[in-house]
């Protein structure tokens, strides 16, 4: 026996008894230090459906196509003066990118590739089979006037892959999912794979801009098809902007934050703006662009600096939870909305509007609470589980 604080000579007999119960009783555990949870950025959630209804505010009134159908007549005369104005919503998709930037960049920080890819896959796919469904169900109705398209292109609709399949498409906003899964993709390779850290998150934003600048020089096809030279600065900008909001000293976070957003409005006004003409429908000015374009870098850099921290009701979670839903199925079934409400009932335009806009924000409720809520899980859950 030895009496607590002595040592056994080095030759002991019991010494090596001594030593191998020391290998087998655990030291004791150093105390747990506790690890802070970031908290929600709810004003992201506002910002996020803020973004969508700019997007549903073109779509019923910022262009002509199939809404005029439901309207029966141009939206120039249903709305004479904020047709002008819904013409820049089109640009809440640019402000959705650089959201996801911010985001991705957070979720896959210290995360493995597989609970990367299962995060991703469970809160896409639910809530947009089920859009696939219910726009095409709702389509093949013989009182609707909209075509809807065949069996074949449905189902590959539930792939996500028709864009670059050439196949019809069943949501017409889903062109901005194909652009987002190619960001994973990309993000997931380059960052996600190896590990995230600042160093290698910085080098991804750095080749990704000039690569994409090449790319853009070069006319190459295949190049834009994988780099997405129009819409990789608004993503990059996001990524930045969450460099920054880990360290807001970072003055080279802040470097790929300026020059996302020259290169970001350099092509949403190429893209978007067009000198004055009768024979177009509505004409977005340069700087209306640019201004919306630094207005939406300019919301996601506060909340990331929490500049906008007291903006945290609890009603911004269940606003960001109805956004993607939302985004999905506002704009085919809309038609029906605003064809059903205004031409069917004799409401008024802007009766309409609102209403409509109340109607697929029910809906997507219903689509979070009864699909999202009960698949998610089951998805993640399900890719994440080992064999």
């Amino acid at each position: 026996m030895t009496t607590p604080g002595t040592t056994l000579p080095k030759n002991s007999p019991g010494r090596d008894t001594a030593d191998a119960l020391a290998r087998t009783i655990p030291a004791p555990a150093a105390p747990a230090v506790a690890r802070r949870a970031r908290p929600r950025l709810r004003a992201l959630d506002g910002l996020r459906l803020v973004a969508a209804l700019m997007v549903a505010a073109y779509h019923y009134g910022g262009r002509d196509g199939e809404i005029s159908e439901a309207w029966g007549s141009s939206p120039q005369v249903q709305f004479p003066t904020a047709h002008n104005w819904f013409a820049y919503g089109c640009l809440g998709v640019q402000i959705f990118f650089v959201i996801s930037g911010f985001v991705i960049c957070m979720s896959g920080w210290g995360r493995p590739l597989r609970a990367f890819f299962a995060s991703r896959a469970s809160r896409l796919l639910p809530s947009y089979w089920a859009a696939i469904i219910l726009v095409t169900a709702v389509f093949a109705l013989p009182v609707v006037a909209y075509e809807a398209v065949s069996p074949s292109d449905a189902l590959v609709n539930l792939t996500m892959l028709q864009q670059p399949l050439g196949v019809d498409r069943v949501l017409g906003v889903c062109w901005t999912l194909w652009a987002e899964l190619r960001f994973y993709a990309l993000f997931a390779l380059c960052v996600v794979m190896p590990g995230a850290n600042r160093a290698r998150v910085i080098l991804f934003c750095a080749v990704w801009t000039l690569a994409a600048v090449i790319a853009e020089g070069a006319n190459e096809p295949l190049l834009d098809l994988v780099l997405m030279p129009e819409y990789a600065p608004f993503f990059i900008g996001g990524i930045g902007i969450y460099l920054v909001h880990r360290d807001r000293k970072d003055l080279t976070a802040w470097g790929i934050v300026g020059v996302s957003w020259l290169i970001g409005q350099h092509y949403a006004v190429s893209r978007l703006w067009h000198a004055p003409n009768p024979d177009f429908f509505s004409y977005r000015t340069s700087f209306g662009i640019i201004a919306v374009v630094t207005a939406g870098f300019a919301a996601v850099l506060l909340i990331a600096l929490g500049a906008l921290h007291r903006v945290d009701w609890r009603w911004l979670s269940v606003a960001g939870a109805l956004t993607y839903p939302f985004y999905l199925v506002h704009e085919h079934l809309g038609w029906v909305a605003v064809g059903a409400l205004h031409r069917g009932l004799g409401l008024p335009s802007y009766a309409t509007f609102g209403l409509t806009i109340a109607a697929m924000l029910l809906l997507a409720w219903l689509l979070n609470r009864f699909v999202e809520e009960r698949f998610t899980p089951l998805i993640r859950g399900g890719l994440m589980t080992r064999k």
